[in-house]
């Protein structure tokens, strides 16, 4: 079976998949000071309630946006699973798909893995959005190959910046608004907010879109992606496992025939 880790910037999430069944999945605040002791005896644990047993794990593979927990999440692999894991990004990891960017390193792995199982599961061209810390627009062309894209605040960190930075605005729940005009300041915050985001969506899948130059089917991706997909015709399609069965895929690609 292979353990996928998705090492994000605010949660990391684990899941197990025997061939295309995933057997289990667990998340965790990420935290570059967690060891690969506690976090393996807090996996084997929830592990243990599905079923699952150390000795399940044959393969490992990981994709990390924060650098300083990749070496923790490698002893992890060794000491428990005894595998070298596979880590998105480096050298002789093949992800199947061209970068068309200047920089190609210093695309984030979340992005690549998800463009990788966008075009495996819908073809292109596709703008796939990620409902993150940040939430991120990636293009990707018929070909599969990564055109880029663009990044926005993520809607929590939106909420908690406005909460900060003034002294009478309060921490306010993200969710749709009854009407546009708030009649109070919490109902005026949600408004802004929610259907600020949603006019974002909207404005940027029309941009890329006519600078691509073709129709693009749109995926959504992330825990608030179903939030606001009921909100606009903008987005296609919710696609809750992309990062998870990205990792999955580029691991499958990367195995001697």
């Amino acid at each position: 079976m292979l353990l996928a880790i998705d090492s994000g910037n605010t949660n990391t999430v684990f899941a197990v998949y025997d061939g295309d069944a995933k057997r289990g999945e667990w998340r965790a605040a990420t935290n570059a000071n967690r060891t690969a002791d506690e976090m393996g005896v807090w996996l084997l644990q929830l592990m243990t309630l599905e079923g699952l047993s150390q000795g399940d794990i044959d393969a490992t593979i990981i994709a990390s946006v924060v650098p300083a927990t990749v070496f923790n999440l490698r002893q992890l692999c060794h000491r428990y699973f005894h595998s070298p894991p596979m880590v998105v990004g480096e050298p002789d990891v093949d992800l199947g798909i061209g970068i068309l960017l200047e920089r190609p390193d210093e695309v984030g792995a979340d992005r690549l893995v998800n463009a990788v199982a966008a075009h495996e599961a819908y073809r292109g061209p596709l703008i796939v959005i990620d409902f993150g810390t940040a939430t991120t627009f990636d293009v990707v062309d018929e070909e599969g190959n990564y055109c880029g894209g663009a990044i926005a605040p993520g809607v929590n960190l939106s909420l908690e910046a406005l909460h900060m930075a003034s002294a009478q605005l309060p921490r306010v729940a993200i969710g749709r608004p009854r009407t546009v005009i708030g009649k109070a300041t919490i109902p005026a915050m949600k408004s802004g907010i929610y259907l600020g985001y949603v006019g974002l969506i909207e404005g940027l899948v029309k941009r890329i879109s006519e600078e691509f130059g073709a129709p693009m089917r749109v995926i959504a991706t992330g825990g608030l992606a179903p939030l606001f997909a009921e909100a606009t015709d903008a987005i296609q399609t919710i696609d809750d496992d992309l990062t998870l069965r990205g990792l999955l895929i580029i691991h499958r690609r990367n195995q001697p025939d």
